[in-house]
Parts: C-alpha cells; sequence; structure tokens
C-alpha cells in the first residue's frame, strides 16, 4: 500500500480528533513542544543548505503553525522553498512556487524546481525530526470530512491542514 492509498485513512482519522469547537488544532496538542521541535528544523536546516532560514511562528486561525523558509540562494535550484507544518499528526508539506511542481517532490525535480540534492536534505531533516512528508497532490483532493468545512464545497485537505481558516 502506498502514500496514495493511505492518506484518505489518515486525514479522516485526524479530522476526527477530539478539539476545540474550531478546526486550529486538537486536544492535547503542545504549541510550545511544537515550537521547540520547528525551531529545531530551521536548526538542521539552516546548518543543511548553509543559509539562514527563517521561521514564521505568528500564524493565527489556520490549521498549521509554523512556516519555515529556505530562501533561493541556498537552493540548487535557486527557487525558494517553503516548509508548512500541521497542528495535526506530525503533517509536514513542502512546496515551491514552480508551475508544474505541486505534486510532490519528484515532480519538484523533474520540472527543476528542486534538486535532488536539496529534496534529500529536506526529506531527511523532517524524517529525522519525526515529521510525516504529505505529497501536495493528496491534499489539493475535496474535503470530504467531518467538519463545518464540508458545508462550503471548496474547502481541501490543504484546508484542513495546512491552511488559514
Amino acid at each position: 500500500m502506498n502514500d496514495d492509498d493511505r492518506a484518505p485513512a489518515l486525514f479522516h482519522a485526524l479530522d476526527s480528533l477530539p478539539g476545540p469547537h474550531h478546526l486550529e488544532y486538537p486536544d492535547g496538542f503542545d504549541r510550545a513542544g511544537a515550537r521547540l521541535r520547528a525551531a529545531r528544523l530551521r536548526d538542521r536546516l539552516t546548518q543543511d543548505f548553509g543559509r539562514s532560514c527563517r521561521l514564521d511562528e505568528g500564524i493565527q486561525d489556520a490549521s498549521f503553525s509554523f512556516s519555515l523558509d529556505i530562501p533561493a540562494e541556498a537552493t540548487g535550484a535557486g527557487v525558494p522553498v517553503a516548509v508548512r507544518l500541521s497542528n495535526y499528526g506530525d503533517l509536514a508539506v513542502v512546496t515551491t512556487p514552480e508551475p508544474g511542481s505541486h505534486d510532490d517532490l519528484d515532480d519538484a525535480v523533474r520540472e527543476g524546481a528542486l534538486s535532488e540534492a536539496d529534496r534529500d536534505r529536506i526529506t531527511a531533516a523532517l524524517s529525522d525530526l519525526g515529521y510525516r512528508l504529505v505529497a501536495p497532490r493528496l491534499l489539493h483532493r475535496p474535503y470530504d470530512g467531518v467538519t463545518w468545512l464540508v458545508d462550503e464545497g471548496h474547502a481541501t485537505w490543504w484546508t484542513r491542514f495546512f491552511d488559514h481558516l
């Protein structure tokens, strides 16, 4: 069974976690612990890429608390890379602004938006720190979960786990 087959079950399980009346995080979410781990990821990627990576932690009204930016001048493709960290299930997603590279990291490499070495650095850092990398193509499927987002009709799993609410 591959990630494409497992993702719907994982998304639905995370979507059903008990939580406050809003969708920002599940019960028991440890923001301080998540912040420490996000800072470790920033430090690791800063070291691996040889340039300062920026951690944005002032995110509110969203289902993710942290976004990390790897500057274009640090990457082999000369393209900035963003990593978002969800408040659910240690999910992480990596994106570039290049068209055609939004399906997954292998597509980003094929399209020239990410070098193989950079992909390997990012995936190793995420894995070493216990994050579960999710391909963007899986998140752009229509949301069919249990929250009020289902009534909006245009929501996706990206909206549920990686966007402002």
